[in-house]
């Protein structure tokens, strides 16, 4: 069973950048789809994006051009680069992972991810 540990969040102004990291607790952690979520207060959990184990990536419209995954299967690690921050982006961010079938796509969907990080929160100040 493989666990997530997120880190690299914080405060930061409209305009600026962050790291968020993904870190997995098994050697195979590269084996799992990891997906980026991101749920608002008020709001919904919302896809924003993910890699397969074959590094094939996918994103949400709504970061496209400004968020980018990176993967680095050696650190069992999986990054979220996150440029051009708008107030709208401020969340709690959370990693999660799909074994399996699903480890070569991304599910967009929550319930197709059975293990899941305690999450980071990001706020974009205006």
């Amino acid at each position: 069973q493989v666990q997530l540990a997120e880190s690299g969040g914080g405060l930061v102004q409209t305009g600026g950048s962050l790291r968020l990291s993904c870190a997995g607790s098994e050697r195979t952690f590269g084996s799992y789809a990891v997906a980026w979520f991101r749920q608002a207060p008020g709001k919904e959990r919302e896809f924003v994006g993910g890699v397969t184990a074959s590094l094939w990536k996918h994103y949400a419209d709504a970061v496209k051009g400004r968020f980018t995954i990176v993967r680095d299967i050696p650190k069992n690690t999986v990054y979220l680069q996150m440029n051009n921050l708008k107030p709208e982006d401020t969340a709690l961010y959370s990693c999660a992972a799909a074994g399996g079938q699903r480890a070569a796509t991304v599910p967009t969907t929550e319930q197709a991810y059975a293990y899941w990080g305690q999450g980071t929160q990001v706020t974009v100040s205006s």
